[in-house]
Order: C-alpha cells, then sequence, then structure tokens
C-alpha cells in the first residue's frame, strides 16, 4: 500500500526540493517571482537549471521538454536531451538558465488564425516559474508559455497568467481602500471536477467513430440506460477500483491533489475531483489529469473518453469550474460570513461578479463553446445554452433586501433533524444547490458548470479572471474619492443589484418556461459555437481584452478565427467517419442479413408452401425500404461535405453550414443507421453495441 505524504510530489521540482537544493539567496529570489510576480534574473535562472537537472537526472531523467498549451485543445511537447559534447568523445549532462527559460518549438504547424503564415515557423517557449516542473516518463516537463517570432499569443496559458495579474492589482487596489494594508496579493483559485468514461480496450479498437472522433457516431440505445438511476454514487466495479487507485497514485506523485472519486450518472461513467489551488497550476494539474487519466487505462485494458457527449441517450461528460478570490492573507473574498448584511467587501465583491456575469454572458457561454459540448448544453444533464447566476435564498434575499431598502432576515443555518435518536442532528446549508444553473453559489464560491469535459480550463478562467478586474477597476474609479466609503459601497452595490439582477435567477433553468423569461430579462439563448463565436468580436470584448492587456485585437481575432476553424474540420471528420462506417461496413452488413433471410424464405418456401415466412419476409421489407433510405442519406451527407468548400472563404459561414446543413443530415444519417441496427442480428452487425461498451466493464 502506498504511503501517501511519501509519495505525494515526489515526481515534483516542487518548494520542499527547491528549498533543499538552491542557494538561500537564489531560492529567496525564485520565490519573490513565484508570489509577487517579479522578473527573474538570468543568473538565478542559471542556478535554478543547475539543481533542477541534477535532480531530475537523479530521478532518470535523460530528456527535458518545454511543456506548452497551445491552440490545439491538446498539450504539446518537444524533448532534447541533457547531453553535451565534452570535446573528448564523450558527453557531459548540462542544462542551462538560457535552456530553462527559453526554448524553440516550430510554430507554423500549430493554429495561429492567420497571424503566422506557414513559412514563418519560429516560435518561442518561455519557462512559468509559477508552475513547479515535474518528471514523467523520463524527461523532465517545464510548464511554459508559447508565443510567436514576433511575440503574438499563440497559447492559452499566457492570457490566463495576464489576468491573474489584472485582477491581483484591481482587488489588491479595491481592499486598500477597505483599509486592509497588509494584503499584497490576490490570487483567483480553482478547483476543475472532471468526468470521464471508462470502455474496454477491446471494445473501442472496433469503433472507428471512437477511434477517430471520440464518440459515437452510431448506436442504437441499449435496453437499459441510466433510468434506474443505481450507478450514480453506486458501488465502484472492480477493475474501474483498480484504475482509480492507480490513478489516484500516479496523481499524487506529480503533486495533483486528487481528493474525490465516484461513479456518475451514465453507466460507465466516473468523475475525479480535486482539492482547490492557484488558478494557472490548477489548469497545468488539469491538463496533465487528462493526460494520465488517458496513460493509466491502457495499463488496465480499458479507454478513458473525455469528450463531452461520447454515447446518445446517457450523460455526457462535463467539468465543473469551481472559481474564488483569495488574499495573500488567507481571506477567501466570496466568503459572506454570519452576517452578510454587513459585510460591505463581500458585498462588493458580489457585484463585480454580478455585473461581470451580466455584461460579459457572451464570452462566458463562447468560453464553453465547443463541438462537443454542443450535444449538451441545454440537456437535462447539463445547464442550457442561457447564462445565468444562482445565488442561493440567502444571498437572494440579501440582494432583494439591499434592492428594495427592506431589513434583511437571514434564515440562517437551520438544524436538520433525522427523527432517529441513533443518529446525530447537524446544521444544513443556508441554501440549496442548484445543478440547473450553469452558473451558481456554492458557499464561498462559484461553480460554473457549462464547461465541457474536455476543456482546457484556461479560457473560461482567463475570461473570468478578466471580466472581473474590470468591474473592480471601475468600482475603484467611482470609489476612490469617496468622504464617506461605506455609504459610496452601499449605494454603488444597490446600483449594481438594480441594474444587473435579470442575470440572478434561483429557479429551474430546465423549465421550458425560462427560456421565455429569459428572452424577455435580455439574456442570450446562443445554442451552438457558431451562434456564440458570433459575439466574439463586439466592440465591448474587444475593448475588455485590449484595455486588460490580455490579447490584441489581431490575437483575438486570431482566437476567433482558429475555434471556428477547428469546429468545422471536428464536424467534417465525424461526417467524413460516418460515410466512411456506412459505405464500407454498415450498408455491406445488413445487405448481407437480408440476403441470408431471403435465403432461409426461399428454403422454407422450396421444402413446403404450409411453412410460414411472414417474420423473413416482414423483417426483408423493413430492412430493403431502410437500406435504401440508408444509401440515400448517405449520398446526401456526402455530397454536402463535398459543397461546404464554397463557404470556405468565410470561416463563420464555414462552421454554420457545417452546423445547419453537415450536422443536420449526420442526425438524419444516424436515425436510420440506428434503426436498422435494432433490427439486425447483432452477429452481423460490424460494431460493438452500446450493452457491449457501456456494460462490459
Amino acid at each position: 500500500m502506498a504511503k501517501v505524504p511519501e509519495i505525494f510530489g515526489s515526481m515534483v521540482f516542487n518548494d520542499q526540493k527547491m528549498q533543499e537544493r538552491l542557494p538561500k539567496s537564489t531560492y529567496k529570489a525564485l520565490k519573490k517571482t513565484i508570489q509577487n510576480g517579479e522578473p527573474l534574473d538570468l543568473s538565478v535562472a542559471n542556478v535554478v537549471a543547475a539543481a533542477m537537472k541534477d535532480w531530475a537526472v537523479e530521478m532518470g531523467c535523460t530528456h527535458y521538454t518545454h511543456w506548452f498549451q497551445p491552440m490545439t485543445g491538446i498539450t504539446a511537447e518537444k524533448h532534447d536531451s541533457f547531453i553535451a559534447p565534452n570535446g573528448e568523445g564523450q558527453v557531459i549532462m548540462e542544462f542551462s538558465g538560457k535552456e530553462l527559460v527559453k526554448g524553440e518549438p516550430d510554430a507554423s504547424s500549430f493554429p495561429s488564425g492567420g497571424i503566422r503564415a506557414t513559412f514563418e515557423a519560429r516560435g518561442y517557449t518561455t519557462w512559468d516559474p509559477t508552475s513547479y516542473a515535474f518528471v514523467k516518463d523520463g524527461t523532465l516537463y517545464i510548464p511554459t508559455a508559447f508565443c510567436s517570432y514576433t511575440g503574438e499569443v499563440l497559447d492559452k496559458k499566457t492570457p490566463l497568467l495576464r489576468s491573474m495579474e489584472r485582477i491581483n492589482t484591481e482587488a489588491v487596489k479595491i481592499l486598500h481602500l477597505l483599509g486592509k494594508d497588509d494584503v499584497t496579493r490576490v490570487t483567483t483559485t480553482v478547483g476543475p471536477e472532471q468526468e470521464y468514461f471508462l470502455i474496454d480496450k477491446d471494445a473501442y479498437d472496433q469503433r472507428e467513430d471512437l477511434i477517430y472522433t471520440g464518440r459515437t457516431l452510431f448506436g442504437a440505445k441499449a435496453p437499459k440506460g441510466q433510468e434506474l438511476d443505481d450507478h450514480y454514487f453506486g458501488a465502484i466495479k472492480t477493475r474501474v477500483a483498480a484504475y482509480m487507485k492507480d490513478l489516484d497514485e500516479e496523481l499524487w506523485k506529480l503533486g495533483i491533489l486528487a481528493k474525490t472519486k465516484h461513479n456518475e450518472v451514465a453507466p460507465s461513467q466516473h468523475e475525479l475531483a480535486p482539492i482547490f489551488t492557484t488558478t494557472n497550476i490548477a489548469t497545468d494539474h488539469n491538463e496533465l489529469t487528462m493526460e494520465v487519466m488517458k496513460k493509466v487505462a491502457e495499463r488496465h485494458g480499458l479507454v478513458c473518453l473525455l469528450h463531452e457527449k461520447p454515447f446518445a441517450g446517457v450523460n455526457g461528460s462535463g467539468k465543473h469550474n469551481n472559481w474564488s478570490i483569495s488574499t495573500n492573507t488567507g481571506e477567501n473574498l466570496l466568503d459572506p460570513g454570519k452576517t452578510p448584511e454587513n459585510n460591505l467587501q463581500f458585498q462588493l465583491f458580489l457585484a463585480a461578479v454580478v455585473k461581470a456575469v451580466h455584461e460579459y454572458q457572451d464570452l462566458l457561454r463562447i468560453t464553453v463553446a465547443s463541438a462537443g459540448n454542443d450535444h449538451r448544453l441545454g440537456a437535462n444533464e447539463a445547464p442550457p445554452a442561457i447564462i445565468s447566476m444562482y445565488l442561493g435564498d440567502d444571498l437572494g434575499e440579501l440582494v432583494d433586501s439591499i434592492i428594495n431598502d427592506r431589513e434583511y432576515v437571514s434564515k440562517g443555518k437551520q438544524k436538520m433533524r433525522t427523527g432517529v435518536d441513533v443518529l446525530p442532528d447537524f446544521m444544513k446549508d443556508t441554501s440549496d444547490r442548484n445543478r440547473t444553473s450553469p452558473f451558481a453559489f456554492t458557499g464561498n464560491k462559484f461553480e460554473f458548470r457549462a464547461l465541457g469535459s474536455s476543456l482546457n480550463i484556461a479560457c473560461p478562467n482567463y475570461m473570468l479572471n478578466t471580466m472581473v478586474a474590470e468591474e473592480l477597476s471601475e468600482f475603484y474609479d467611482e470609489l476612490k474619492d469617496a468622504d464617506d466609503m461605506d455609504a459610496a459601497i452601499k449605494a454603488l452595490v444597490k446600483k449594481v443589484f438594480i441594474e444587473h439582477q435579470n442575470i440572478i435567477f434561483n429557479g429551474n433553468n430546465y423549465a421550458p418556461e425560462w427560456v421565455e423569461e429569459a428572452e424577455r430579462r435580455g439574456l442570450l439563448n446562443l445554442k451552438s459555437l457558431p451562434d456564440a463565436m458570433e459575439h466574439f468580436l463586439d466592440q465591448k470584448n474587444i475593448d475588455l481584452f485590449v484595455k486588460n492587456k490580455i490579447c490584441s485585437a489581431d490575437e483575438i481575432r486570431a482566437r476567433y478565427e482558429i475555434e471556428l476553424e477547428s469546429y468545422s474540420k471536428q464536424i467534417n471528420i465525424e461526417a467524413l467517419t460516418m460515410i466512411d462506417m456506412a459505405k464500407k461496413n454498415i450498408l455491406p452488413a445488413v445487405t448481407s442479413y437480408v440476403r441470408d433471410l431471403t435465403d432461409t424464405a426461399l428454403a422454407k418456401k422450396a421444402l413446403s408452401d404450409a411453412i410460414p415466412t411472414s417474420v423473413e419476409e416482414d423483417l426483408i421489407t423493413s430492412l430493403s425500404n431502410k437500406l435504401v433510405c440508408f444509401s440515400k442519406k448517405t449520398a446526401e451527407l456526402e455530397e454536402a461535405v463535398i459543397k461546404a468548400s464554397d463557404y470556405s472563404d468565410d470561416n463563420l459561414k464555414y462552421a454554420k453550414y457545417y452546423r445547419e446543413t453537415v450536422f443536420a443530415l449526420m442526425q438524419e444519417l444516424r436515425a436510420v443507421g440506428d434503426a436498422m441496427e435494432t433490427e439486425t442480428a447483432s452477429e452481423y452487425w460490424p460494431y460493438p453495441s452500446y450493452g457491449e461498451l457501456l456494460f462490459g466493464v
């Protein structure tokens, strides 16, 4: 049995190892960079690099890599060895501060949204000292940011780090206005809950749709799904438990605070939740968690699926982004305390979040938009595409009392009486949880529930950080010259709640009437990525990023182009895979079954006209009609994919065509294919069924 305290962080060049291996002056200089964002001198980097290399070699490393997060949605790495010739035909192991600080991957094949031409290949990675280096598979991994030769941002980490600096600056200014001069640093923290599916590797290998796209493009429902609610929090199967144990240990070695594991709603679906940590580290850890999940699954003869909707008819997978704001003095700025009606600091920060979410609801929707997540949002498994906020009964009452100038009466924590003598009574929370809300207050944090399971959490978090920083900046300008600070804060908070109360909704977000009510409130209902991305280049959004120095106008447009192009490419791959499956496997398989049914019916008739053949004839007729329809739908889809090139000069039109035309035809083709599966003998059907996939582990 693993001794957790001994293995935790054993593969990480963490604070403990830095204290042990670095001179005190170097360690202090590095800590100032990490804690206060101060620039790092190259001489310090040289000392750190030497110590880091020595440790990595002791851990069995021969190579190092600058690990970065390009706009592909996954991480990237190029491995270089530590070897250097010594002039005597031998080699020594070297690693300089320059190599630690700067790398040079070829940037030409990464998405750039038109910022860089293919022949403009040079790009740079630069060390992020705020995220610890770690060892994996015999290589030293160094978390880095990524930019082009001319300095344009080409990754997801850089905007996140910039946004963290912005919210730090503005939050500290506000807190100093409130007399909190001891606060010198404010950071956002995140705990991303990760949902995923586990299926058998042998079954996975027989499904080209899973291999190419991460989701099933055909598949009739199994007789049993999730309707009995028996999988949610149910007993974990032996094989899955072994995987989870192995996964926990691997994550703990990498310093990842894996805390909770359980079965999720759908068959073969599970969840892992970590403890909160600083946002950029949480982002790196979540990217690493997804990689490790997949690798550990291979050892157990399993495949980990992180697509948002790998199986139709059962819940897909999301990622709940628990976001909060904390100070270097240990204070959570989103903690209402025991008397929130008197806690002006909390009210001010709550008002900033409410205003930010209302004014930039389109940006929050954009951050969770993807081809995969379009399948989830709005279904009874994920929040709807309409962004709103849930505050709960107690905070909702507080906001109402401020708006209407009436006394706030807290319900307080009430004792939960079980009615069973042997069971202890306990204090219940002041509000329930709303699992249908996209952005819900849950005690001392906000849970952004709309993220897809494969998403890099840097995107929603740099949006959140930036928009809240912008509101805090406006608040500071309004409050800085106030003679009576308390009165000024109360007036500002009231004004904000009155003007932005429409974003607050404590009811059932799944209710049909909410769609109508949201429209009356002026809230957006952006149902797909193309619908959402139309708003990305709105002037207020460009101004937000440019003013706060998160991205330039060109970089924003590049991200707009990248997201739309990626969306179209993903659906194109799915469509081509469907066509391939239909023509090469499903059509021949069903035709073969119909032929054998026909041979059986003819053999019966040849034996005796008295032997009934109605069963065979009915199946032959039904499947033959469906085959004609299926073949026609396949041809229509093939034609639609070919015609897509007519729209390729405008990425928005291109994406809308794929959504409205190609995706619609894919749905029609699937409906016919799934209907044929239910009538075709299993030994003829060319792919493992949903029953085998979802209940085969």
